[in-house]
């Protein structure tokens, strides 16, 4: 059941608080499935920021599943799955 007050924000709000709420725990692993998925370019570019702070700050690990290629490039690592298989594309971090 939802809140009032979730009520009132828009998908994308909702989805920043989600992952403030997230982070505020400070986990050491973070599963981050498209994390800017409903949100707009600028709101996007927050989100990448606030997650790659956190992971320096805290040593976390993130784990994200992105189609944004401009995101994965960030990453110490990135795996590509098509068609079921899994392969490397490198960035391992030294």
């Amino acid at each position: 059941m939802h809140s009032p007050e979730s009520s009132q924000l828009s998908g994308g709000q909702q989805q920043r608080v989600a992952i403030g709420r997230a982070l505020s725990a400070k986990p050491a692993i973070i599963l981050a499935d498209e994390p800017t998925g409903n949100l707009d370019t600028k709101n996007s570019r927050d989100v990448i920021n606030l997650l790659k702070l956190s992971v320096e700050r805290y040593k976390q690990t993130l784990i994200m599943i992105t189609h944004n290629q401009s995101y994965a490039s960030f990453a110490d690592r990135v795996l590509g799955v098509e068609d079921g298989i899994v392969t490397d594309l490198g960035g391992v971090k030294k």
